[in-house]
């Protein structure tokens, strides 16, 4: 067990703008250090809950900019000027960074260790930007004016990282090829204490996901328009809605946002979960198999780390409406089952992350002569 109550900790994370997978690491960080403040791009407290809501916020001048908070991406070129001029406070020993954009540019002190734990490299940097050009005027705008800088700026920081933690080794790959740095595989927190696994199954088959591009919905929507005897749920919204809507037929009902009663029913009773996009972890489906729901994946991703093939879900290698066709198929002759797929999610428990995020921070310290007090 680490006593840290000899060293002063901060905490960083990219923006606070509402609770998804990242807060969720973030929450339990906070559990772990709950003295240390939290540095970050842009808050919007009346959106955030739990514990990160009652923590000391320190935001960067990009706060002060109307209605940053809402428009924080379409200020992309300055954010590498507003994370350099947010500064760590003199005498911290560690910031711990959770960090999927630039935040970990952030300034520090000459002697404090920083442990980056990286949910992914920026993609739209590194790999996605035909897509996320593609998303508005903006967006192309500051891509193609300014993208080489923001890469520039991301690689510097990366070099002064003490430790990089992944959230995949999908994840610890792309930091080694983008950063040239290693990272030690911590996979993030899900709640599966939060689901039942032993309720009947329904006919219906399941996707939750941001509607948006990269994420491939269309796939699912269009393999489910060709079978109707197939019955498909989307809950989740986005950009792509309306097109989703255009070509989805009467079997496949897309319900939007949901609160986390409704989406736990279906998770609960769904036949089987679809996952047609790239993920660097992807905390869906393992929700989905908490809920004691096999899944249905891309063969590519975080997805192939977190679903056991022919055990707890089945994978197809194409992103095409016939290679889910056929992997759905091959799913429905299956002998795949929800104990198989709850014990399988039981690997990605809270405890288990905080855990092992203790036993690789205390590792870093002890190795930069730090000491934690750890037995």
């Amino acid at each position: 067990m680490m006593d840290h109550n000899n060293l002063r900790i901060a905490l960083a994370h990219h923006w606070l703008v509402g609770m998804r997978g990242g807060e969720k690491v973030l929450e339990q960080l906070c559990k772990m250090f709950p003295e240390a403040p939290i540095h970050c791009l842009v808050s919007e407290p009346n959106k955030l809950n739990g514990i990160i809501s009652e923590k000391q916020i320190v935001s960067s001048l990009l706060q002060r900019v109307p209605a940053a908070t809402r428009y924080y991406k379409h200020l992309l070129p300055f954010h590498p000027l507003a994370i350099a001029n947010l500064r760590v406070a003199q005498g911290t020993d560690v910031l711990i960074s959770s960090d999927a954009a630039l935040i970990k540019g952030i300034t520090v002190p000459e002697n404090t260790l920083h442990i980056c734990y990286c949910h992914s490299p920026p993609r739209y940097l590194w790999e996605m930007g035909e897509e996320y050009r593609r998303s508005s005027l903006a967006a192309r705008f500051a891509l193609n004016a300014f993208s080489k800088r923001l890469k520039a700026f991301d690689y510097r920081a990366a070099q002064n990282v003490t430790q990089f933690i992944a959230n995949s080794e999908f994840v610890a790959d792309r930091i080694r090829n983008y950063y040239d740095c290693d990272a030690v595989v911590v996979n993030p927190p899900v709640d599966v204490d939060a689901f039942d696994s032993t309720r009947p199954r329904d006919a219906h088959y399941l996707v939750v996901s941001e509607l948006v591009p990269y994420k491939r919905i269309d796939i699912a929507v269009k393999a489910f328009a060709d079978h109707p005897d197939r019955r498909l749920v989307v809950i989740g919204d986005g950009s792509e809605r309306a097109k989703l809507q255009r070509i989805a037929g009467p079997n496949v009902t897309l319900m939007g946002r949901q609160p986390f009663a409704v989406l736990k029913e279906h998770y609960e009773t769904a036949r089987a979960f679809i996952f047609p996009g790239i993920e660097d972890f992807g905390i869906t489906p393992v929700e989905a198999q908490a809920a004691g729901c096999p899944v249905i994946a891309f063969r590519k991703g975080g997805a192939m780390e977190t679903v056991r093939d022919n055990e707890t879900g089945i994978f197809f290698d194409e992103q095409s409406s016939k290679s889910l066709s056929d992997a759905i198929r091959v799913f429905e002759r299956s002998q795949i089952t929800p104990d198989q797929c709850r014990h399988n999610s039981e690997r990605y428990t809270e405890s288990i992350f905080r855990d092992r995020m203790k036993q690789t921070i205390n590792a870093t310290l002890e190795r930069h002569g730090v000491k934690t007090g750890a037995a």
